[in-house]
């Protein structure tokens, strides 16, 4: 686990693109945090440094948007509206291609994610700081959170 604090936006920015230069092709990204606490910040920050040329917001509505970046796909998904949900949300193909997925809310449809992921854990300190905890499951995510902490 790796505990990091973001000062301002452009420390917000500079995650984004550490995860952008870590792994640009294949990632699972579950972004927790209250309304707020920076998870569309966040990607629309990663989809900047994917070379995603489209508008980014949040899917709130849709539930899934894709962006087309450098080298594949990044979905974004909003899944605060889907709690209690049982139906097959057909997103497996997408978790388990090369595709960046980034999943907002995702506590809300736990159990149809890979168990390997990387889980970021967003927290308001006040106005424009905040509190990240990163967390890898498999190993392919502890890398990342390797590579981080050393870039970082």
């Amino acid at each position: 686990m790796l505990e990091l604090k973001l000062k301002d936006i452009n420390d917000t920015e500079k995650l984004a693109k550490l995860l952008a230069e870590i792994e640009n092709k294949k990632m699972i990204l579950t972004l927790n945090g209250n309304l707020a606490a920076g998870k569309t910040t966040l990607t629309k920050f990663l989809a900047k440094h994917l070379g995603v040329k489209d508008n980014v917001n949040s899917p709130t509505f849709n539930i899934l948007k894709e962006y087309e970046t450098i080298n594949g796909h990044l979905y974004h998904i909003d899944a605060y509206r889907l709690e209690n949900s049982e139906e097959d949300l057909g997103f497996e193909e997408i978790f388990y291609e090369d595709n960046i997925c980034v999943i907002e809310w995702a506590e809300f449809i736990d159990e149809f994610l890979p168990r390997e992921r990387l889980i970021i854990s967003l927290e308001n300190i006040n106005e424009n700081e905040r509190k990240v905890v990163i967390e890898s499951v498999g190993d392919f995510y502890n890398n990342i959170e390797k590579e981080i902490a050393n870039r970082w």
